[in-house]
């Protein structure tokens, strides 16, 4: 069964970290239009036990993008300068709702995953019972 399990606990780091990514991308979208904000990016790092490498992830520190931040033109902005422009934020759209794409059809791969070794083992159990 321990086979099962560690199968279950894979599916189940992938989800975590496809959630973890998936609330970062909404927080980038949710302030596009922030002045100063940086792009928030997750990253993903293989989760190690005694040694052995267990299939499973974890999410690993949020990094700020370091591009350039967009200089808006806004002469009547409060943080305009005296050219009349101002840091907007880095966060491209596009970019943003293809991850959240991405990181949506990963969630539901790994539950996807994760149904088959639950079923999987209620098969097994039946067979078992026999």
């Amino acid at each position: 069964m321990t086979d099962f399990s560690n199968a279950l606990d894979v599916a189940a780091s992938g989800m975590r970290a496809q959630a973890s990514r998936i609330r970062h991308v909404s927080e980038n979208i949710a302030n596009t239009d922030t002045p100063g904000y940086h792009r928030k990016t997750v990253t993903f790092e293989e989760v190690v036990a005694r040694g052995d490498h267990t299939g499973a992830v974890e999410t690993g520190r949020v990094q700020l993008d370091r591009t350039e931040l967009d200089r808006v033109y806004d002469p009547s902005h409060p943080m305009a300068d005296a050219s009349g422009h101002y840091d907007g934020s880095n966060v491209n759209l596009l970019v943003e709702i293809a991850d959240a794409r991405e990181a949506q059809r990963s969630y539901e791969a790994n539950l996807k995953m994760f149904d088959q070794v639950r079923q999987m083992s209620s098969s097994l159990m039946d067979l078992l019972r026999r």
